[in-house]
């Protein structure tokens, strides 16, 4: 146990036996305990592994290369269409954790196996994510802007990406993209 992840258990509001029960679990597998985002972080040899985090409608273990796994007992889950490494495990209840327990286990195990295998999530390019038509606009022109896009790091353009078309509706997307251009032409990334 690390004692500065405490924090996070003795502060939980909603989730907390749920919690508890998932850190004695992944404490018991043998990984070192970090606080990374907030959220306890299950780590081997400082790489991550898994992290336990909370919900309105559940609480969930998020194992950072999930995509890897077998998944035979399906019970993988991935968040967001967007999202193309990680993979949840959720609960609604105590219960289901206690009855999952071993399964969790061996899930963390091919975990640690498939991080000292090295093998990595092939992610997709930039390129493969929707362009918005408003901000496809803006680029064509802009030629400064286009350029000052293009030179930003493949992650950076992404992010924007994903945060312009998430938006329903193109006067928001439109919002948006006015929001951030100033960010864009200063070379600075959505959360910079």
């Amino acid at each position: 146990m690390n004692p500065k992840v405490d924090f996070f258990f003795n502060q939980a509001k909603q989730w907390q036996k749920e919690f508890e029960k998932l850190r004695t679990i992944l404490l018991d597998t043998g990984l070192e305990e970090d606080l990374k985002w907030g959220c306890p972080c299950y780590t081997y040899h400082g790489r991550n592994i898994v992290l336990i985090h909370g919900f309105k409608e559940y609480c969930a273990l998020l194992l950072f290369k999930g995509a890897l796994l077998q998944d035979t007992d399906k019970i993988l889950i991935q968040q967001t269409e967007n999202v193309q490494a990680a993979r949840q495990i959720r609960f609604t209840k105590l219960q289901e954790i206690v009855d999952l327990e071993k399964i969790i286990k061996n899930y963390v195990y091919e975990a640690v196996e498939v991080e000292k295998s090295g093998v990595k999530v092939e992610m997709k390019k930039t390129k493969e994510f929707e362009m918005p038509e408003e901000f496809q606009l803006k680029l064509d022109e802009n030629s400064v802007l286009k350029e000052a896009f293009e030179t930003l790091t493949p992650g950076r353009q992404r992010a924007y990406l994903l945060y312009f078309s998430s938006a329903k509706q193109s006067k928001t997307r439109e919002s948006r993209i006015e929001k951030y251009i100033p960010e864009i032409l200063q070379g600075k990334g959505i959360n910079d």
